[in-house]
């Protein structure tokens, strides 16, 4: 009976130094953060919980305001506005593909897509296609669209180039 007493008191004082080792006893998880925001874990009303030794409670830590993030250098750019699209040349059998101009009107460069459709004497669309160009801030680029892979070229009349150049 002797070494049953014994070998229970050294198995509570074991509990307890795994306790303080593991920071459980002054409420504090192995982080070193207070474990307020842990699931499972019991709060009162007025914020106490109960102390994992049974005895009275124990005040949750006040947790510090989290460190502001720095924001950003530059701030978020404003979407690109369409720019413009004007019909130069239109594609014959000289001279396979259509010749467009498109305008930058923004601050930045952007990537424009030109829609063109490509007609025969009866005004009916041969050809319907769409391209992209870059064009440099505030400046204007040619766009030349090939039309003689179809083998339509001799189809075609004239050109209706969209004179909205969409911004990407």
């Amino acid at each position: 009976m002797y070494t049953r007493g014994r070998r229970l008191r050294f198995t509570a004082v074991s509990a307890m130094v795994v306790l303080a080792l593991t920071g459980f006893s002054s409420g504090r998880d192995q982080h070193g953060s207070d474990g307020g925001g842990c699931s499972g874990s019991r709060q009162d009303h007025d914020g106490s919980r109960p102390s994992p030794s049974g005895t009275g409670t124990h005040r949750a830590q006040p947790t510090r305001p989290a460190t502001p993030t720095a924001s950003p250098s530059r701030a978020t750019a404003q979407p690109l506005k369409n720019g413009t699209a004007a019909l130069v040349r239109c594609a014959g059998l000289d001279d396979p593909y259509a010749t467009v101009e498109v305008r930058n009107p923004n601050t930045r460069e952007g990537l424009f897509t030109v829609k063109i459709a490509f007609k025969d004497r009866n005004g009916f669309t041969v050809i319907d296609t769409s391209d992209q160009v870059s064009v440099a801030a505030k400046d204007k680029a040619t766009l030349r669209v090939p039309v003689a892979s179809t083998g339509r070229v001799d189809a075609i009349d004239h050109c209706d180039v969209d004179p909205k150049a969409t911004a990407d």
